[in-house]
């Protein structure tokens, strides 16, 4: 059975500068190009892209944090993209690297491992992407050390 996702709406303010709508509930988002095509006012898709992987990823680790209880003393992330050209001479986005950090050391987190295995999973836009897109994960505690 297939489920309704969200819905948003583009409107062209000028040239590459568009508002997407999200709805009565959040304030509107302008996005542009980036230069020499656009100005680079907003955020521009890649950027929305990678940012919607990143988000997710880290959404689903906090899931997965919660569910076997472990205190990661918050979650952030660092992503990155590579883009080349494709036989017709077209940009594509052909890679995509999240870097997650945690806030707490692995030893004080006696269960990241379950934690760990399991993440990704539950990320529906990664999930997603990765049909096409190769997206490689990352995660490191407070110290640095890689723990995936």
């Amino acid at each position: 059975m297939m489920e309704a996702g969200p819905t948003i709406r583009i409107t062209q303010v000028a040239d590459y500068v568009f508002t997407v709508d999200f709805g009565a509930a959040l304030p509107a988002l302008l996005t542009d190009e980036a230069p020499p095509i656009g100005g680079g006012t907003g955020p521009y898709p890649e950027q929305l892209l990678i940012s919607g992987v990143a988000n997710c990823l880290c959404a689903s680790l906090v899931f997965a944090l919660g569910k076997f209880r472990q205190e990661a003393r918050g979650v952030a992330a660092e992503a990155s993209c590579r883009l080349e050209r494709n036989p017709a001479g077209r940009l594509r986005v052909t890679a995509i690297d999240v870097r997650i950090r945690l806030g707490a050391a692995a030893a004080d987190m006696p269960r990241i491992d379950r934690v760990l295995e399991q993440f990704e999973r539950f990320c529906t836009v990664s999930e997603s992407v990765k049909a096409g897109i190769p997206v490689a994960v990352s995660v490191a505690d407070r110290d640095g050390t890689r723990l995936k």
